[in-house]
């Protein structure tokens, strides 16, 4: 059992554990039932202490255990933790007439500025790391524009002011998780715009898509199950019926004879 009951799980640990239940309903430990309310469990889960208890009466593959943390030193894949630290990739963007962008595994400044002129710029937090818990994107933009894009259980505070402009915010709605570092998205748009976007990732939608497929196909196979169900038994039924029925005429036959 993991030492750190408390500590956040990550998204490569609940899908682990969704594997091993996947392994237990194919081999026939568990039902169509009980694996759909374990796997929804997994997917809801934020902390190892509830997740260990959705495996804890089913055997472990060979090499693992329960759900271990991985040590402080390495960052856990998905986990907040590891994406903490480290030296800023760039604390300034600037586009006149034209755009900047910071995407993918780049390292978020503790205060970064942007500025555009008549252009546009992008940053994109969501594989970033963050040089702090809490960073602040300051954006000045004059008849430009400004998107910063975030996974959506990032916690964001937005407090920019406009003229003939503003700042908003849209896309996927989603509980803050309180591990996750804290953005502040702050600055000034005149007759421009500072738009924040709560996207998913790639990689997020592909296994969400994964899951949805996963689902319908268990449920068709349940409606499949429960239609052949009720056949079986008229035809057994059915069958112990006429037992009966070919005495009764026997017995009758013997008679008139």
């Amino acid at each position: 059992m993991s030492e750190l009951p408390d500590m956040r799980a990550s998204d490569s640990e609940r899908e682990r554990i969704a594997e091993r239940l996947r392994e237990a309903v194919a081999e026939g430990r568990l039902t169509m039932e009980e694996f759909d309310e374990r796997l929804d469990a997994t997917y809801r889960a934020r902390t190892h202490g509830e997740l260990e208890p959705l495996v804890r009466d089913l055997p472990a593959p060979a090499g693992a255990g329960s759900v271990e943390p991985l040590p402080s030193s390495v960052p856990a894949v998905g986990g907040w933790q590891g994406r903490i630290g480290g030296t800023p990739t760039s604390r300034f963007g600037f586009a006149f007439w034209g755009g900047f962008g910071r995407k993918g595994t780049w390292t978020a400044p503790r205060r970064f500025t942007a500025v555009t002129l008549m252009g546009g710029g992008e940053l994109d937090l969501r594989d970033a790391r963050f040089e702090e818990r809490e960073i602040v994107i300051r954006c000045f933009t004059v008849m430009g524009g400004m998107s910063v894009i975030v996974p959506p259980e990032l916690t964001v505070d937005v407090t920019g002011a406009g003229f003939m402009g503003g700042f908003g915010e849209s896309g996927v709605d989603a509980e803050p998780d309180p591990a996750a570092p804290r953005v502040r998205v702050t600055g000034f748009a005149l007759m421009g715009g500072v738009g924040v976007v709560r996207k998913r990732t790639k990689a997020q939608k592909q296994r969400l898509k994964a899951e949805r497929e996963r689902e319908r196909a268990l449920e068709r196979e349940r409606r499949r199950a429960q239609k052949e169900l009720p056949a079986t038994e008229r035809d057994r039924s059915g069958g112990a019926e006429e037992t009966p029925g070919s005495a009764e005429g026997e017995s009758s036959g013997g008679e008139s004879s």
